[in-house]
């Protein structure tokens, strides 16, 4: 028996290509409103997963215009389409699977953000995702969420028990110890990286006949840690074997609009342009680390170096190299902006890494292609559902739904 299901905030595919090789998922839908994860989706759905009708299944629209998503719309920017209602068709979906934009709840951006992210909109994008889970009423859903969210209170009540209730109120169950059953370490599951994400499954408590909360203590002390993995893997495993890429001669910089010589075979590991300056800093950083110096042992000799280097400030860190034997620190969306705390552990590269690299953290295949701008694919990985991950959770919900929904 295979599940249908629905994936909200879709963005370029993460939780998508997890459930799909697992083989036991129907697709329905898709929503995204970012064009470039939305085009990425629908190749990979096209070209990997031989779905049909990418163009009708992936909508490219504003989760927020719900009526119209709903009903159908006829837009200029996002196109015209027939609406998720008449998409689905009256089929029975299963499972709605997505998360809401993380940027909202992140604790590191509610630290940069003079507000605290209070006046954000996407505090409350979780609504949408409810209105969505009402229209269609699954056996259950899975809304994946960065760490933040279990602290997060943009109008002074936490966040995470405003979840809860509105979902309650729609006849869905959620555990009520979120942060000791559903915060997951990425790295647990054979993702190389260390990814701590929440995992919030919500139970139609009247599609089944057993008691809610047990079910959902099942899951997440049996049924979900049955699929970790007995040894966690390392950069070194997950991308010691890509071609190098070495800095070019003085002429060229390092400018990879000049780099004939960086074409891969793999799409998307091209370096980003780094200064000779930086250059000069990555190789320093890294071999410090293959040597074991401890030249610069923590986090204000990291800012001293910093500020030495460019002659500014800063009350973060700017720096950190990965380590070939151990699992690489979060790749986040922010790396589209800055890859000074993911520089390649090979000092003689002395680079940040590729999106490819990064892909490659985040347990994206490597037929796995990522389409726009260098930035633009840093950041769909960064923001992005490790695949590995979602194919261990979907696993999990396929266990869950046999043993309690049939």
């Amino acid at each position: 028996m295979k599940y249908n299901y629905i994936d909200l905030f879709a963005g370029c595919g993460g939780l998508t290509d997890g459930f799909e090789q697992t083989n036991k998922y129907i697709p329905h839908a898709f929503v995204e409103w970012d064009k470039n994860a939305s085009n990425t989706l629908k190749h990979r759905l096209n070209t990997k997963w031989n779905i049909e009708n990418v163009d009708e299944k992936v909508l490219h629209f504003d989760i927020q215009r719900m009526d119209e998503l709903l009903n159908g719309f006829d837009d200029e920017e996002y196109g015209k389409h027939i609406g998720l209602k008449r998409l689905v068709n009256n089929t029975n979906i299963d499972v709605i699977i997505g998360g809401p934009p993380c940027q909202a709840y992140s604790l590191a951006g509610r630290v940069q953000d003079k507000n605290n992210m209070k006046c954000d909109y996407r505090n409350y994008l979780f609504e949408n995702y409810l209105k969505v889970v009402k229209e269609f009423k699954p056996k259950l859903f899975v809304f994946e969420n960065v760490q933040g969210i279990l602290s997060a209170m943009p109008d002074g009540v936490n966040i995470i028990d405003r979840i809860r209730d509105d979902f309650e109120k729609e006849g869905y169950v959620i555990t009520s110890d979120l942060k000791k059953t559903a915060l997951l370490d990425s790295s647990d599951y054979g993702v190389p990286q260390i990814r701590k994400r929440v995992i919030i499954i919500g139970i139609n408590k009247e599609l089944t006949k057993h008691n809610s909360e047990d079910v959902l203590e099942d899951f997440y002390l049996n049924i979900l840690p049955s699929f970790k993995v007995d040894k966690k893997i390392t950069v070194k495993e997950a991308i010691s074997d890509l071609e190098p890429l070495y800095p070019l001669n003085e002429n060229h910089k390092y400018n990879v609009k000049k780099v004939s010589h960086h074409k891969s075979n793999i799409a998307n590991h091209i370096p980003r342009f780094h200064s000779p300056r930086d250059i000069e800093i990555f190789n320093e950083l890294a071999l410090d680390v293959q040597n074991g110096s401890k030249k610069y042992p923590n986090i204000d000799s990291l800012k001293q170096l910093y500020y030495e280097k460019t002659g500014k400030k800063s009350s973060f860190h700017k720096y950190n190299v990965l380590a070939y034997e151990k699992q690489s620190n979060t790749i986040p969306a922010h790396l589209h902006k800055d890859g000074l705390r993911h520089i390649h552990p090979d000092p003689k590269q002395a680079r940040s890494i590729t999106p490819r690299e990064a892909a490659r953290l985040q347990t994206f295949d490597d037929d796995f292609e990522f389409l726009g701008s260098q930035g633009a694919c840093y950041q769909m990985i960064g923001n992005a559902v490790p695949p590995l991950l979602a194919k261990k959770v979907a696993l999990a919900v396929d266990v869950l739904l046999k043993k309690y929904f049939i």
